[in-house]
């Protein structure tokens, strides 16, 4: 079954497009939404098992240099071809996300008490979800990397946990406030080409905020002034102030197609970081796309344990909503409850085009510092 809840083209323009014989479509302001079915389902926690049993692990090496036939062997057909075209659809009727609504079944009491942050999160508990997720990602097809700016690499597969310590920040680990919608890395040249989101429990009621290009429609003269290479971008908020600034380059906001941009945006960093050191040019563009940009977010889907959401980083940036860490509203009256838990996956379609940042012994590991600049004396 399949819900999407992009809105219909309008009859009359379709007609109207016809009879000058051109097609007409109207941009997409929403993810497709995929309902797996139980069958799927079922397949899909069988293959999780079965992948364990045989591997041990979503990052042994075997696994991964198989992933692509692995994805296509055993996942089931309908997923399959659907994140197969997904990957090479860069249309402007392409959203750049999906939703797979309950694409796996959690068991809460085997997944335990949420911990106090990703540190010590107990992985052993995981491994099924991070098989199910590489798989995704090799039918697209792309392959699970990881990134030294992200947890000095931290995995394949990383936990995202609102950590009280950072509930004010402008990272995953926040919650009080709202995560502007970014598209992941945009402070690097080689950020990941594909992200899933698979969400473990979410019992707080949170809603996901995604927000496409392609939910402008035509490229017009505001969003030509992207394509300029004239906008700063620091690292992120995981690092210290006088870490993320640096001497950063410019780059555009938005390249490739002129009539089909891909997009590298950060609301947080390049418009509300005060250090950000925009030029009144560019900081003056980027208001004036923000916003236009801010009206397009969708923020009308609540994921629930199981659904992933799975997104084309180059053309859908994501965020989420503000909350109250373990608590959900009930009636009006705040209830205790398990904290939001979620699990990250990112992938690149080639790794030879990602050589030269990548680590000398591990061509997972992308080493890109910020914009091109490689970490240094890390082992």
């Amino acid at each position: 079954m399949e819900n999407n809840l992009a809105p219909e083209p309008k009859i009359g323009a379709s007609r109207e497009g016809a009879r000058l014989g051109r097609s007409v479509s109207t941009p997409p302001r929403s993810p497709r939404i995929i309902d797996v079915t139980a069958e799927e389902r079922l397949e899909i926690i069988y293959i999780g098992k079965l992948l364990k049993a045989r591997y041990g692990d979503y990052s042994h090496p075997d696994f991964i240099s198989m992933i692509h036939l692995n994805a296509y062997k055993m996942l089931p057909e309908r997923l399959a071809k659907i994140l197969s075209n997904f990957g090479t659809d860069f249309s402007e009727e392409q959203y750049g996300a999906i939703v797979f609504r309950g694409l796996v079944e959690v068991d809460q009491d085997a997944l335990g008490v949420t911990p106090p942050s990703w540190k010590e999160t107990d992985f052993s508990k995981l491994v099924e979800y991070g098989f199910i997720s590489a798989l995704l990602h090799g039918v697209v097809p792309s392959k699970p990397v990881e990134y030294f700016a992200q947890r000095k690499g931290g995995g394949l597969l990383h936990a995202i946990i609102p950590d009280e310590k950072m509930a004010l920040s402008q990272t995953g680990s926040g919650s009080k406030t709202d995560l502007y919608v970014h598209t992941e890395d945009t402070f690097l040249y080689n950020a990941a080409d594909f992200l899933s989101f698979l969400y473990l429990r979410n019992e707080e009621q949170v809603p996901s905020m995604l927000y496409s290009i392609r939910s402008h429609g035509k490229t017009n003269e505001m969003m030509k002034e992207l394509f300029k290479p004239m906008y700063k971008c620091p690292k992120d908020a995981n690092y210290a102030t006088e870490e993320a600034i640096g001497d950063s380059p410019s780059t555009a906001v938005l390249y490739g197609d002129e009539a089909t941009p891909f997009i590298r945006f950060d609301a947080a960093e390049q418009i509300f970081n005060k250090d950000a050191g925009q030029s009144p040019e560019a900081m003056d563009n980027l208001k004036e796309f923000w916003a236009e940009a801010k009206q397009l977010i969708y923020n009308d889907f609540i994921p629930q344990a199981g659904d992933l959401i799975f997104v084309n980083n180059h053309l859908c940036a994501h965020g989420r909503n503000a909350f109250v860490a373990g608590f959900r509203n009930e009636n009006g009256i705040m209830v205790k409850c398990q904290r939001r838990q979620m699990l990250r996956m990112m992938s690149k379609t080639s790794l030879i085009h990602i050589r030269s940042v990548t680590h000398p012994e591990n061509p997972y590991l992308i080493m890109e510092e910020h914009y091109g600049q490689v970490y240094k004396n890390q082992g």
